[in-house]
């Protein structure tokens, strides 16, 4: 979830056809290219409309300036947060298209220059071919501000080496370009001087051929180790103390940690574990340790209800307190209802994650060949059809 909102007349998404190439440029570089309901509809239409098209082969993504894209935007949640349904729309779009990326047929790769966060990332990790730099910075914040990793990231996350997906998903740590590589969440490492070059290369090689396309990639990459201080070479405590069952057990023995010699490590992640929203950690490690069991769709099916719960402020107002401290008022101080880990009611935490109605469910499909048509003639939402 980004930290702004687009204000400009420029498009927010710019897509080019290119012969057999295709060319996805997020437009909002001094928004960190946020993701806004437009922007999901631009993408869908193309991503859809370059699958049916026999001529399109290649689809590469990419952000301008700083950042690929810093995820969703926060204020537009935050100003629908009286009118609790507002925001159903674009959430039953965004979900809709993380699945759609996920299956799509044709080639595609991110270059991924800066920012990749939250949902942003979800338009990177899922390509056949994702590729970072020195510049790349990934994370997943969202139970900081009480909400929940989402956009496919339950899977996801819960698919990553050990216990790194609880870390990554309750800390909201940030992992870099080599880091990306080393995990599994991007597939090159590209230097970025040679970006631009190896974004040629590919346009020039006009074709969808994935065992060329990955030829081409690697003419430009190189290979990569995480620095000595990399959390991923912290692997074993991780594994240890984010196994536990539950949040309060995984700070505790977090907290026992950091007092061992060599550990200093462990205090910045810790401390901003313990501010963020109780309830916002409970929903995610519930979620990320259900991700371990589920298919794709019904992983974002139970992301889906989560999301609309969240927002609609079933069980707790902490989304809409998180994204005022964080970006409204800046004051980084956000009251959390409840406080404390131990006031976060179980049966409250069961009710987000009751499943809808079926007439109200995300309505996705296990095979490939189920695919977006810009019609959302399925969606439970009357303003969708």
């Amino acid at each position: 979830m980004a930290h702004e909102v687009a204000t400009s007349d420029e498009p927010v998404l710019l897509g080019e056809e290119i012969d057999h190439v295709r060319l996805i440029t997020l437009n909002r570089p001094r928004q960190l290219n946020v993701i806004s309901s437009n922007t999901v509809s631009l993408l869908a239409e193309n991503l859809e409309k370059w699958e049916k098209d026999d001529k399109a082969e290649l689809v590469i993504i990419k952000g301008s300036g700083r950042a690929f894209s810093a995820g969703g935007d926060l204020k537009m949640f935050y100003d629908g947060r009286k009118s609790k349904d507002s925001c159903l729309e674009v959430v039953y779009r965004m979900y809709w298209l993380c699945h759609h990326i996920h299956t799509h047929k044709k080639t595609q790769v991110a270059l991924v220059h800066g920012i990749s966060m939250g949902g942003g990332a979800s338009l990177m990790v899922p390509m056949k071919f994702s590729v970072v730099t020195e510049k790349t910075v990934f994370s997943t914040p969202e139970a900081s501000i009480g909400f929940h990793t989402d956009c496919g990231f339950s899977y996801m996350h819960s698919h990553l080496p050990g216990h790194l997906g609880e870390f990554l998903a309750l800390t909201g740590a940030r992992l870099n370009g080599k880091e990306l590589v080393a995990a599994g969440l991007a597939t090159h490492f590209v230097p970025l001087e040679k970006l631009s070059d190896l974004e040629k290369r590919l346009i020039s090689l006009n074709s969808g051929d994935a065992n060329a396309v990955k030829a081409a990639i690697e003419e430009f990459s190189v290979k990569v180790q995480p620095d000595e201080e990399s959390v991923l070479n912290k692997q074993s405590i991780i594994d240890e103390c984010f196994s536990k069952d539950t949040v309060a057990e995984i700070i505790n023995s977090f907290e026992a940690e950091a007092k061992k010699e060599g550990n200093g490590w462990i205090g910045p992640v810790l401390k901003g574990l313990k501010r963020s929203s109780p309830t916002g950690l409970r929903i995610t490690l519930r979620s990320i340790r259900e991700g371990r069991k589920q298919t794709l769709a019904e992983a974002l099916k139970k992301e889906f209800r989560l999301t609309i719960n969240i927002l609609r402020s079933t069980i707790s107002e902490d989304v809409y307190e998180g994204i005022r401290a964080l970006t409204i008022d800046k004051d980084n101080a956000p009251k959390w209802n409840p406080p404390t880990l131990d006031e976060v009611d179980d049966e409250k935490i069961d009710l987000v994650f009751e499943p809808f109605a079926e007439d109200l469910e995300l309505k996705i499909q296990e095979n490939e060949k189920f695919r977006w048509d810009g019609k959302y003639e399925n969606s439970p939402y009357p303003s969708l059809n």
